[in-house]
């Protein structure tokens, strides 16, 4: 109503000034009173405005490269998300010679032959057939300048869209276990993937044992509405076990929910066990005690052993190795292990086998006595 009134007072206003007679105590003017009268008055002449140039450091402007294949050979530059029926094809065409790609990791973990990614002459294509919820995610694509076989992505051409692919009975983005594990850093953000096909769907943390929502608060627990994610920065032992559960409406009883284990995973030296393969052992047997270190895939580990027979220099083998243990999508756990072999036991062999694991954030030292039996 506001806007309207002082649309309305303005154009009154106008009205005013354009239907104003002038002053009746004005003289008539004469014949020829009208007319342009030579002046001497010194006129500046007006220089074209110069459009203000970036300066040379500036940086580049962004420009989409990304186009989306339509019917009937039409072209549209995707938007920032899309809404897709599962089964539809996607084709999207990036212009360049070089160009790379990036898609869902559901695609690549599992060499799907659906995809279909190829370089022409003048821009990379992607083809997706018989499209399924499972690929919902994030499409996007770079031009690429190289210099022999050294490349590096430009930044200023790239091109993104983020695509909901809808099936009906798949409110969430299926995975390969319905349990999914997430671990929990005090000193650093977890992403806890509540992932849906419906662009339009909503979606919120429950904690299952006592049963409670758990609010996105905008501090500890932030959601992102076009990933269908919560950004956690707590440890917090009240989100031991969580379900991804729709709000209410139709799409409420699609299904139950998703179902994640949340660990706090401890800020500090690391969780390590001691086993050996048998604690009374006979004489002229071999045994071997296993140390063992579960934790985050980037943070290293290192062991030092203290063993009954150092002293008098018995000869032992020591191996450590580690392997990353995917646990779901996106999801990995780091297992280290140093193993301590002795051959032919002896009394001299009998004792406490000493193991101190140590990471950046402090050590833990843990030990089993073997006997002789």
């Amino acid at each position: 109503a506001r806007v309207y009134l002082l649309a309305h007072c303005c154009l009154l206003t106008s009205v005013l000034v354009t239907s104003q007679e002038p002053p009746k105590n004005k003289r008539p003017k004469e014949p020829g009173e009208n007319k342009i009268k030579p002046s001497n008055k010194k006129v500046k002449p007006k220089l074209p405005k110069i459009k203000d140039r970036d300066p040379p450091d500036a940086a580049p402007k962004t420009q989409s490269i990304m186009m989306q294949v339509m019917e009937k050979g039409r072209f549209q530059k995707p938007a920032a998300t899309l809404s897709l029926t599962a089964g539809q094809t996607l084709e999207l065409r990036c212009k360049g010679n070089q160009i790379g790609w990036s898609y869902p990791a559901y695609l690549d973990t599992f060499k799907d032959s659906r995809l279909s990614v190829k370089q022409h002459e003048r821009y990379g294509q992607l083809i997706l057939v018989n499209s399924t919820a499972a690929d919902t995610g994030e499409f996007s694509c770079w031009l690429q300048l190289c210099h022999g076989y050294v490349c590096r992505k430009d930044e200023a051409r790239t091109g993104s869209t983020y695509i909901f692919f809808t099936e009906k009975g798949e409110l969430f983005v299926p995975s390969p276990s319905y349990f999914d594990v997430v671990y929990l850093s005090p000193d650093r953000q977890a992403v806890v993937p509540c992932r849906v096909t419906v662009l339009s769907a909503k979606v919120t943390l429950h904690r299952e044992f006592p049963a409670k929502e758990i609010p996105a608060n905008g501090t500890d627990i932030m959601y992102d509405v076009k990933r269908s994610s919560f950004s956690i920065r707590t440890a917090s032992s009240q989100l031991c076990l969580q379900l991804c559960m729709p709000l209410s409406g139709p799409l409420a009883s699609a299904l139950l929910g998703l179902q994640l284990h949340l660990l706090p995973v401890p800020s500090g030296p690391p969780s390590t066990t001691i086993m050996a393969s048998s604690n009374k052992v006979r004489g002229g047997d071999d045994i071997s005690v296993l140390c063992t270190v579960l934790g985050e895939p980037d943070v290293e580990v290192e062991f030092r052993w203290i063993y009954p027979g150092q002293k008098g220099e018995r000869p032992v083998t020591i191996q450590d190795t580690w392997r990353l243990i995917h646990r779901g999508l996106g999801h990995t756990t780091r297992i280290s292990q140093s193993v301590i072999n002795v051959e032919d036991f002896e009394t001299i062999d009998a004792g406490y086998y000493v193991c101190t694991a140590q990471n950046l954030r402090g050590q833990t030292t843990v030990a089993t006595t073997v006997e002789f039996s």
